[in-house]
């Protein structure tokens, strides 16, 4: 799930068919090469065909001899179509705001590609394979934060990279340096577009930025929904809570796919462990535990649901041909609505919503380890000397802190509208804002989970002489080569960070998967 991923020396294959979402993140993390299938050449050059026989026509044609938006009523004469693109991008290049992640800008432009590679939006090959030649080339467009409705696509994200295709503008070689963009492209020997009737439009009406962000947020949240898995048992088992609610035929009575594979990693998870032993007997006089320990795999059990939503939205929005007007098979050139951000931006929202509500479990867990009336023998804060120390008091803080901020990024953005282009564009859907608050949450749940892990892992050592699960012991284990375990008050920021990255990485799953198998 690591964001910072190795980078790989394969070569993404882009077709007439759907990019996978594994193509999206070698290609956006990894620095995946990237070039045309014969097929996607071929259907490329048949359609330009069509458009170049329309361009000759008298008769308007909305995107290659006029206007665009509200300005699509003007007839554009073919001495001024060139410039008529070349406006488009310019003045669509329209971004503010803090700069846009490089793994974003390469989805963004890997998605665009898988779209011209399609046949359906009329561009030139040249303009194909010069987006395939940048992004091989390591070369990032400057995107910046605002700039898109997410209505007739990502428009301002999109020019902002159609804008180095023609050698201006700004990007990012290899290395991250920052310069022009004639500069780089030079520097790779690869020589700037000059745009052609229809293809600036095809360049920039795509939901691509939205999308791309989907697909890596739907990554990190299948690694993440496990790791919850692993604190939330760590917790459990620190808590002297029970396993006996994870049992199989518990959960086949309310049969959600999610919950019941949420449900066997927690039951593996706790297996032969010595401290649920301890209190497992008939002596023991706890009635159930409380629902954030008990109700770990309904949570994330929907969570799972939710991702596995997403994901086949995502499936069907890889596998389409986003652009207006767009070329049909057989040779009609339609204005239409496919555009529209919306099922995208829904799906978004919804990732949002419950990314919120697993961290919200979670904070709740490690708030109960701080507490003597509710942490059933610890100490105050799990503080060493409490008084003295204060422990674990304000890594809950921070938790409690970025909880109520994903709470806030859970607000829909696409409950939202804002009209644009004078009233041509009356109903946009926001998609894009809801993948950047998104990102956001992501990074603010591996963030809660990691201080649940440091946590816990500190209750399992203060439970000693009682021995955690061979699997929590190993995730413990893992932790203590990066933190030290209980003792007086240190430096606790620099302990979070690392932990933070362990689960960032994915090696604290990895350390519990070796020991259990792996998790579901």
């Amino acid at each position: 799930m690591s964001r910072t991923e190795a980078a790989v020396d394969t070569t993404v294959v882009v077709g007439v068919g759907a990019v996978s979402p594994a193509d999206v993140v070698r290609v956006a993390r990894g620095g995946a090469r990237v070039e045309l299938s014969e097929e996607s050449r071929t259907e490329i050059a048949a359609t330009r065909g069509r458009i170049e026989s329309l361009a000759e026509e008298p008769k308007p044609v909305y995107g290659i001899s006029t206007g665009f938006g509200a300005l699509a009523t003007r007839h554009i004469p073919l001495e001024l179509r060139k410039q008529l693109q070349k406006s488009l991008v310019r003045s669509h290049a329209a971004g503010t705001g803090p700069e846009v992640e490089r793994e974003v800008v390469r989805a963004l432009m890997l998605l665009r590609l898988s779209t011209l590679a399609t046949g359906r939006t009329g561009v030139r090959l040249e303009v194909a394979e010069t987006y395939a030649a940048v992004l091989s080339a390591g070369i990032t467009p400057v995107v910046h934060e605002y700039g898109s409705l997410g209505c007739s696509g990502d428009l301002a994200p999109l020019a902002h990279i159609a804008l180095a295709m023609m050698g201006e503008g700004t990007v990012r070689d290899a290395d991250g340096t920052e310069m022009p963009a004639a500069q780089a492209l030079a520097a790779a020997g690869i020589t700037p577009v000059e745009l052609a009737e229809k293809e600036g439009l095809a360049l920039i009406n795509g939901t691509d930025g939205m999308l791309g962000q989907l697909v890596l947020a739907c990554h990190d949240l299948r690694a993440l929904v496990k790791l919850a898995d692993v604190t939330a048992a760590m917790s459990v088992e620190a808590q002297l809570g029970t396993d006996r609610v994870f049992a199989a035929d518990l959960q086949a009575l309310r049969p959600h796919p999610g919950q019941a594979a949420a449900a066997a990693n927690m039951s593996r998870l706790l297996a032969g462990s010595g401290i649920v032993a301890s209190h497992a007997g008939p002596d023991c006089t706890r009635v159930q535990d409380a629902y954030s320990l008990r109700c770990s795999p309904q949570v994330a059990g929907g969570v799972r649901d939710t991702i596995a939503h997403a994901e086949s939205v995502a499936s069907v929005e890889l596998a389409s041909a986003v652009d207006n007007p767009v070329v049909t098979p057989d040779g009609r050139v339609e204005s239409n609505g496919n555009f529209h951000g919306a099922p995208v931006a829904y799906v978004l929202d919804f990732l949002a919503i419950v990314t919120a509500d697993l961290a919200s479990i979670s904070e709740r867990r490690t708030d109960r380890f701080l507490d003597p009336a509710r942490n059933h023998g610890l100490t105050p804060f799990l503080a060493d000397d409490p008084g003295v120390d204060s422990g674990h008091m304000i890594a809950q803080y921070t938790q409690a802190a970025i909880v109520s901020e994903l709470k806030r990024l859970a607000v829909p953005a696409s409950a939202d509208s804002i009209p644009s282009s004078a009233m041509q564009e009356d109903h946009v859907s926001m998609g894009w804002s809801a993948a950047r608050k998104l990102r956001r949450a992501v990074d603010g749940l591996t963030r809660v989970l990691a201080i649940e892990a440091l946590t816990a892992a500190r209750a399992l050592d203060m439970r000693e002489p009682l021995t955690p699960s061979p699997a929590t012991g190993a995730v413990r284990d893992r932790i203590r080569r990066e933190v030290a375990g209980p003792g007086s008050d240190r430096h606790l920021a620099p302990e979070i960070e690392a932990a933070v990255e362990l689960c960032r990485s994915g090696q604290l799953v990895a350390a519990a998967e070796d020991v259990v198998g792996a998790l579901d």
